[in-house]
């Protein structure tokens, strides 16, 4: 069944580029084949988490004249917020380390496509 798919896919790119009804629809400049490599970009890092209660823990500051006495309940919300920011990261590091989450790292995807490489056929 999927090389069925595969040859049904080759021969809608065949049709896109030729020359059979007047000019052709795609204009590669380069061969149409996967290569070995994929870029070796840092990954991103998450979001920044805990921006609001930084920002009234910062508020509560400035109003008291940076006296932690005054704004410890706004002190216990942010250390509370970064704990479990920190619980939710080691988590989701967990599932990367065992190839459940998102997305491969650069190093490790040109590991395996170096271990299977694609076959250098142009479509």
């Amino acid at each position: 069944v999927m090389a069925a798919k595969g040859t049904g896919l080759q021969v809608k790119v065949r049709r896109l580029l030729s020359k059979e009804m007047g000019k052709p629809v795609l204009k590669p400049n380069k061969p149409l084949a996967l290569r070995n490599e994929v870029a070796n970009k840092k990954m991103r890092l998450g979001e920044a988490s805990c921006i609001t209660e930084m920002s009234l823990l910062m508020a509560c500051w400035k109003e008291s004249n940076f006296s932690d006495a005054a704004c410890s309940k706004e002190v216990q919300t942010f250390y509370q917020c970064t704990a479990q920011a920190q619980a939710e990261r080691k988590a989701a590091q967990g599932q990367h380390s065992m190839g459940q989450g998102g997305r491969l790292p650069p190093k490790l995807a040109n590991t395996l496509l170096k271990r299977y490489p694609n076959l250098h056929i142009e479509i």
